[in-house]
């Protein structure tokens, strides 16, 4: 009796040891700008007045934890886009990743896609052992199996055939729906409607809950004063799903927009275009 209560005492012991490692106790949290652009405001912000506008970051998110790597988002890279949009400051992703945290580009594990348009996207083979998460409903809206395009205005056609080869390649997880733990401590949440099936991420650091929203909020001008974003199929729901992410982050300050170059400025800088989001 004694001997089996001992096994039972160490085999709770290595289960515990086991779910420690397989959930971190929180993730480090960056924001990495690549490039930015001159953008119109009211193509960001529904109702915004025209003719103002704001310099916006380009952005990845990195998540790290111990044996792990996780992108929110991949960036761009390819010649099309860097002739059509003339970014300034344009760092290929993977060098800004290298650059400013010493991430290099095999040691990225997994990226979330928050949805399939190029500025997030395009960059997604860039890491070579990544695995790549992705709205199921997203995928299968925007592009065909042979990788074509199905509907316009969520996908470009070499990014479509770039992600119908990962998934060839047994690299692609599709995410079926809402409110999703795809890693231990990392949640992703549809209904922000900027595309088909848009997602964001919530992601557990030492701060509490990070909400980090990519398109589904643009600005903190969307956050602040509840306006939807005005590239969306769906403002009220879009104006829901950002009263959700300020509910499910640790604080509003910590629900973090996708393209404002605020962030920079609100949260400390390690290194050039790199912030800090956890403490």
């Amino acid at each position: 009796m004694r001997r089996l209560l001992i096994a039972a005492i160490l085999a709770a012991g290595v289960a515990a040891v086991s779910a420690r490692q397989a959930a971190p106790a929180g993730y480090d949290v960056y924001a990495v700008r690549f490039a930015h652009v001159s953008y119109p405001v009211a193509s960001l912000v529904r109702g915004a007045e025209k003719g103002r506008t704001i310099d916006i970051a380009f952005t990845i998110w990195v998540m790290r934890a111990p044996g792990r790597v996780v992108l929110l988002d991949a960036g761009f890279y390819r010649d099309t886009f860097l002739a059509r949009w003339k970014p300034r400051d344009f760092v290929r992703p993977s060098d800004a990743l290298r650059r400013g945290l010493g991430i290099e580009p095999d040691q990225v594990t997994d990226i979330v896609i928050s949805h399939t348009h190029w500025d997030h996207a395009d960059g997604a083979d860039l890491f070579p052992r990544a695995t790549i998460w992705i709205q199921k409903e997203e995928y299968d809206y925007y592009i065909g199996p042979q990788g074509e395009v199905l509907h316009t205005g969520g996908v470009d056609a070499d990014d479509a055939k770039m992600f119908a080869a990962l998934k060839d390649a047994a690299r692609v997880r599709l995410i079926d729906g809402d409110a999703k733990e795809i890693l231990p401590g990392i949640s992703v949440f549809t209904g922000g409607k900027h595309t088909y099936a848009s997602q964001y991420v919530g992601v557990r650091t030492s701060s509490g809950t990070i909400v980090l929203a990519s398109d589904n909020a643009y600005l903190y001008e969307n956050l602040e004063k509840r306006l939807p974003i005005a590239q969306t199929l769906d403002a009220d729901a879009n104006v829901k799903a950002q009263a959700r992410m300020l509910a499910l982050a640790a604080t509003p300050s910590l629900v973090v927009p996708g393209h404002d170059p605020a962030v920079f400025d609100r949260f400390p800088a390690i290194a050039p275009g790199v912030a800090t989001i956890s403490k």
